[in-house]
């Protein structure tokens, strides 16, 4: 399932959360690793991805979607929680936050997109990200702060192998979540994946915990519980189908 994911967790967490801690008054370390993803569904070539038919109730994945990457039979289908102010446009934190597991209920531009950077990611193949990324002011955001010269370098200097592949297999297992859509009607109108990036952690039932960890260990949980929220990596589309932004942190 998921290799030495203990031992290669969380390098990328430190910094955020010794920053939070610095300010509280009192430092605490955490371990120097970072968390790996599964891709034991994930093939290793490319394949299409149809829009999910139906609800999230349990029926099955539509013929052409990409093996291993859950469309329309999540795991979790729970509109339960508080919004954590975390990402552009993000809920108030005092209204439930909606989590969409229905790709079908997200605008045509934000399912192409998705699908496109679904199929990059699972060729094994970092470079087939670059058309998505764009370039300029339309440039995908991949680091906190200012944009990169090379954004696609960036995403294989954070990865955790020379090829990126891990990286990949994050962007998978993130875009395998519900979403949400948030800032609706702003500026900073966006779909973001994952749900969690919008939950109180602390109030996760017991099958929403079992899907984030699929993405992160339980000691990246048990710390991101203490530092207030979600601060894993997290993706944006805009409703016109643009990719806003694929970062780790709060």
């Amino acid at each position: 399932m998921r290799i030495g994911k203990e031992k290669v967790s969380r390098i990328r967490l430190a910094p955020v959360l010794l920053a939070f801690s610095l300010a509280a008054g009192s430092v605490f370390l955490v371990p120097s690793a970072y968390a790996l993803s599964e891709l034991h569904k994930i093939p290793g070539q490319a394949a299409g991805e149809a829009p999910p038919q139906g609800n999230a109730q349990g029926q099955n994945q539509p013929q052409g979607t990409t093996p291993g990457v859950p469309m329309a039979d999540p795991l979790v289908n729970s509109q339960n929680g508080q919004g954590v102010d975390k990402t552009p446009g993000a809920q108030d934190a005092s209204k439930p936050v909606e989590v969409i597991y229905d790709i079908s209920k997200a605008p045509e531009p934000v399912r192409k997109m998705r699908q496109q950077i679904v199929e990059a990611a699972a060729s094994g193949d970092l470079e087939r990200l670059r058309p998505l990324i764009g370039t300029g002011s339309d440039q995908t955001q991949v680091t906190v702060g200012e944009a990169t010269d090379d954004p696609i370098s960036t995403l294989k200097d954070l990865s955790g192998d020379p090829d990126g592949n891990e990286i990949l297999a994050i962007m998978l297992d993130i875009m395998s979540t519900g979403f949400v859509h948030v800032g609706q009607g702003t500026a900073e109108d966006m779909y973001v994946w994952p749900y969690f990036a919008e939950k109180d952690l602390k109030s996760l039932t017991p099958p929403e915990r079992v899907e984030l960890l699929r993405i992160v260990t339980a000691g990246d949980l048990a710390d991101m519980q203490e530092f207030g929220g979600y601060n894993f990596y997290r993706l944006g589309i805009t409703p016109d189908g643009k990719w806003k932004f694929f970062t780790a942190g709060d």
